[in-house]
């Protein structure tokens, strides 16, 4: 049991557990995270609202006379016969445990509700005691009818707190003079014991034996425990634990049941005794209750957050683990679809390629800033993924698109464009063999004659570094510079040759495609007054003869 603001602060901890499972752990649609997150809210602002409700309604009173849950001594419910022993009090505190006065059966279980409430480490040392005093009855009936309620709520209270508290019956009879005895009756002692004030109990045999003066009240004893047997047990429905009597003087009603008794089995006239205003306490019937020590509310309220907690670190990791395995199997399903296709169907392949590029800047990403919280917990398996898909990329790429030898673009007056795989090999600046026809068949229009420049530039993509690629850049702007220099005889001074590296790329650089075009050489004829101006017969003989 909890207290109402040890309640609350669990409903507020539970509801955020379940919205943090909602919003990260679940991976939820959006529409459907809302409407499961206002549920959340409406749940738990409902609990809180019949909290508070409860806690205004509750009973200040009655629980200041709850003992604290420092007292470590047995806690008696007393019902029954509570007026000689109470008065007007609602409890009494002594040296050996705490007294609660029960005055009607349907405050016993409100009482001992509130008490595990209140104190729950008290549970264990909780019991209820039913007081009898036949003096005060006068109708058998009457007295047999109100300690079978007193029983149906005791028993009520049992099936709620899980068979606790133990039931402890006492009498109150007279004793014939001025003096109080205690007696006990328990299942581990079947006989009667005395029980002496701090000293362990005597049988009763033995006692009488050492006291000859007290066969009287061994005798009032047996009548007594007849009466309990005849009347009292016979209306018990739950048998307790410990039977006491008390051999006292007792305030009684004129023809009580006990006179009543006495009379019908002797028929000698009632004996006439002081009736005293109050009854002694039960003190020594609790010496040798066992002291248990129970679970306090605040580490009641520790556990239960601790098992709220776990559940959730449970349920957080049992959804960890489902994305995760989903990932996997994402991720696998596009690994064997790439794989099962052949090489030579081109679309399918790019397709299943993209999917794993896709995948690929997925995984990425979330290596670079952190996966989501949904795949953590240690359960993360992305890492394993990142090779498989990376060497499928890298094993197979989609043919780029015929790329035409020769692309003119108009620049100033004209420029030529070739493509650097068509003239060169791989990462080198020599001319490979056969490539003079591609360059007469492009250069065709392009003549050295006084006032144009010739600009040969060299171009890469943006594989290797900057400085590899402009070297070699300048490198092919200059082979191609020494077969146009050689082949048409033409002077040198109507060259420049310029290597741009990959800083003036024509495509993007992320496709193969758009490197394949970006590998190029580029001749334009640029307007320069003093270009070009060296042995001018000879630059006229090459434009006759159609030479460079």
């Amino acid at each position: 049991m909890f207290r109402p603001d040890s309640r609350q602060g669990l409903t507020l901890l539970g509801s955020g557990l379940a919205l943090l499972l909602a919003v990260e752990y679940w991976g939820l649609k959006p529409l459907n995270k809302a409407m499961f997150c206002g549920l959340i809210l409406l749940v738990a602002a409902y609990i809180l609202w019949r909290l508070r409700r409860s806690a205004s309604d509750g009973h200040s009173a009655a629980d200041a006379s709850l003992p604290p849950e420092s007292w470590c001594r047995p806690v008696i419910l007393v019902t029954g016969d509570t007026v000689p022993l109470f008065g007007n009090r609602n409890h009494h505190e002594t040296g050996q445990g705490w007294y609660l006065n029960v005055r009607q059966p349907d405050e016993l279980f409100a009482l001992a509700e509130r008490l595990a409430l209140h104190s729950p480490s008290l549970l264990p040392q909780l019991s209820v005691m039913l007081a009898v005093v036949p003096g005060l009855h006068a109708s058998a009936d009457v007295f047999t009818q109100q300690q079978s309620g007193w029983l149906r709520a005791f028993l009520q209270c049992r099936r709620v707190l899980n068979g606790l508290p133990p039931l402890r019956t006492v009498i109150w009879s007279s004793s014939g003079d001025d003096g109080t005895y205690w007696f006990s009756l328990t299942a581990e002692r079947p006989q009667l014991q005395f029980l002496p004030e701090k000293r362990a109990g005597l049988p009763l045999s033995e006692w009488v034996a050492q006291n000859a003066r007290y066969v009287h009240l061994a005798l009032r004893l047996q009548s007594v425990m007849q009466w309990y047997a005849g009347q009292f047990a016979a209306s018990h429905s739950a048998s307790p634990c410990q039977i006491g009597l008390c051999l006292t003087p007792v305030p009684a009603l004129a023809d009580n049941l006990w006179q009543q008794y006495v009379a019908g089995l002797t028929t000698l006239a009632p004996e006439n005794t002081v009736s005293p205003l109050s009854l002694p306490l039960p003190d020594r019937l609790l010496s040798g209750i066992p002291r248990r020590s129970g679970i306090s509310r605040g580490l009641r309220t520790v556990r239960m957050a601790g098992l709220m907690l776990g559940l959730f670190l449970a349920l957080a990791m049992l959804f960890s683990f489902i994305h995760n395995q989903r990932l996997i199997r994402s991720v696998t399903d596009h690994l064997a679809l790439w794989r099962s296709l052949p090489d030579e169907a081109t679309a399918a392949k790019t397709l299943a390629r993209n999917a794993l590029i896709r995948d690929r800047t997925l995984l990425d990403e979330w290596q670079r800033s952190g996966e989501p919280v949904r795949f953590g917990l240690g359960l993360y398996q992305g890492m394993r993924l990142t090779v498989p898909v990376n060497a499928a990329i890298h094993r197979w790429a989609p043919p780029p698109p015929p790329v035409p030898v020769i692309q003119q673009v108009v620049q100033g007056p004209q420029t030529v464009r070739l493509n650097s795989l068509s003239l060169f090999e791989s990462g080198r600046a020599t001319l490979k063999a056969g490539s003079g026809k591609v360059l007469i068949h492009a250069l065709m229009n392009i003549r050295a004659r006084p006032g144009w420049l010739i600009v040969i530039a060299g171009h890469t993509d943006s594989t290797g570094s900057a400085h590899s690629n402009q070297l070699l850049s300048l490198r092919r702007a200059e082979a191609v510079r020494n077969w146009m220099r050689d082949t048409g005889d033409v002077p040198e001074s109507c060259f420049a040759v310029q290597g741009y590296g990959h800083d003036r790329p024509v495509s993007a650089n992320d496709t193969a495609a758009g490197r394949a075009r970006n590998r190029r050489v580029e001749i334009s004829l640029v307007p320069q007054a003093d270009a070009c101006r060296v042995a001018d017969e000879l630059t006229r003989s090459s434009q006759d003869d159609g030479h460079f």
